[in-house]
């Protein structure tokens, strides 16, 4: 019965086919604004290319790209743009209707909220240091309007964020080729200081598809403003693929030019490079900031249709804007300087959330199956099991070899995940499907 499903199932409704546009107007500036964010290259240099030649580093850039798009983003993407739904709505096929509460939906939304206190904190120290003001009242002040600003723009929708990365996603990308340019003439000169090229290239898939992961599973949100699968696969292979290769190929050879000009101890951190830039420099940390809107417009969105989603009887406003206050205090404190282990662990739990979901979607014959009843214990299996592998680096007790073999962790825990729940799905262990006319609304496709 109708009456049974949860109020966000009950609730929702389909984007329809007149509210979606092209690929270059939401998928690609907005996922591009990701990748141009200062968080994702600022120290992608030090475990990769210290280990590993530029060329094999190139390489898993180019590889990671390719496992981003096709592994974590195109079936929610494929899933959003069929139906018109968001994340919370077409992972109740995997993980049902009551299972979904959780997963994905409010560890998304509780996710990005931290996501978004990382931003707010970063680009308010980004503008203070470019200021050279270092007052805790004055940083309160700043990280407080951007955050309320930005979680405005955010609350319109993603058309907005999408509309400012399209002129915005041009500052970091100008700013990432200056620094690139000014060191250029070091790449040549440049050795790596160790020679491990198999742990670089491993390197390299961990930190840019544990960035991703979370990003990934959202494709859905972008999806349901695509109009087919055209624009789901040029969105995410120019946005995603092409990003990662451009954001994070030009910091790393600007990385290593640095470190050939100069020579002696090796300084692997970006901002290094930046200062051969010389009298730009210091307007580099404004542009550090610029680079900074589009993602937290992005975390913002997504916790907004998170709750939004999960809690349909509070207005959208309200529960975005007690979550962006929970960032900015986060912020303000400084305990989002702490966050980034956590996001890790937590970001780990996405790849078996994605593998699990492109094993449903294969077996309801590249759809949405729609929701199921209750709790589909076969995704919260899939998932618990990938989330321990994705972890196991961090468990205490963990057999060194094992952990040495489970590298890149996020990428064995999408395997564990789809490989789990296609063995419980064709055991019968999932619940019944809800009939789709109970949902308010027909699907979009």
């Amino acid at each position: 019965m109708a009456a049974s499903l949860p109020g966000y199932l009950k609730s929702s409704v389909p984007n329809p086919r007149s509210n979606r546009a092209p690929w270059y107007k939401n998928t690609f500036p907005s996922y591009a604004g990701i990748f141009l964010w200062v968080a994702f290259y600022l120290g992608l240099a030090g475990p990769t290319i210290s280990q590993a030649s530029l060329g094999v580093c190139m390489l898993g850039l180019v590889v990671a790209g390719l496992l981003c798009f096709a592994l974590y983003y195109y079936v929610p993407g494929m899933l959003g743009m069929q139906t018109g739904r968001t994340l919370y709505i077409v992972g109740t096929s995997t993980f049902g209707a009551a299972g979904g509460y959780f997963i994905p939906g409010l560890l998304m939304g509780l996710l990005q909220l931290g996501w978004f206190a990382v931003a707010t904190y970063f680009a308010t120290d980004y503008i203070m240091n470019g200021l050279h003001n270092h007052s805790k009242a004055l940083f309160t002040i700043i990280a407080l309007l951007w955050a309320y600003a930005l979680a405005w723009v955010a609350i319109k929708g993603i058309r907005y964020v999408a509309r400012l990365s399209q002129f915005l996603n041009w500052v970091p990308l100008i700013m990432i080729i200056i620094v690139f340019w000014a060191n250029r003439g070091g790449i040549s000169h440049y050795k790596p200081e160790h020679h491990d090229p198999w742990g670089g290239f491993l390197a390299m898939l961990a930190i840019v598809i544990g960035f991703f992961a979370t990003a990934g599973a959202a494709g859905a949100d972008f999806g349901m403003s695509n109009r087919n699968r055209r624009d789901i696969a040029l969105g995410g292979l120019t946005g995603i693929t092409a990003a990662i290769i451009v954001a994070g190929g030009l910091p790393i050879l600007s990385v290593a030019g640095h470190i050939g000009r100069m020579g002696g101890n090796p300084n692997y951190d970006y901002a290094a490079a930046i200062s051969a830039v010389g009298s730009l420099a210091p307007v580099m940390f404004f542009l550090f900031a610029a680079a900074s809107v589009a993602p937290t417009c992005f975390c913002t969105f997504i916790a907004s249709n998170s709750f939004a989603t999960m809690i349909p009887k509070v207005p959208r406003s309200v529960s975005t804007f007690i979550g962006v206050t929970i960032g900015a205090l986060l912020a303000i404190t400084g305990v989002a300087q702490n966050l980034i282990t956590f996001f890790s662990i937590v970001g780990a739990s996405f790849g078996p959330i994605c593998g699990a979901m492109a094993a449903d979607y294969l077996l309801a014959g590249k759809r949405w199956s729609g929701p199921r009843r209750s709790i589909n214990w076969a995704g919260y299996i899939a998932w618990a099991v990938g989330f321990v592998v994705g972890i196991l680096n961090v468990i205490p007790g963990a057999p060194p070899s094992w952990v040495k073999a489970d590298r890149p962790a996020v990428l064995f825990s999408f395997i564990v995940g789809f490989v789990i729940y296609w063995i419980l799905a064709k055991a019968g262990a999932r619940p019944a499907l809800v009939p789709m006319e109970e949902l308010k609304g027909e699907s979009a496709a």
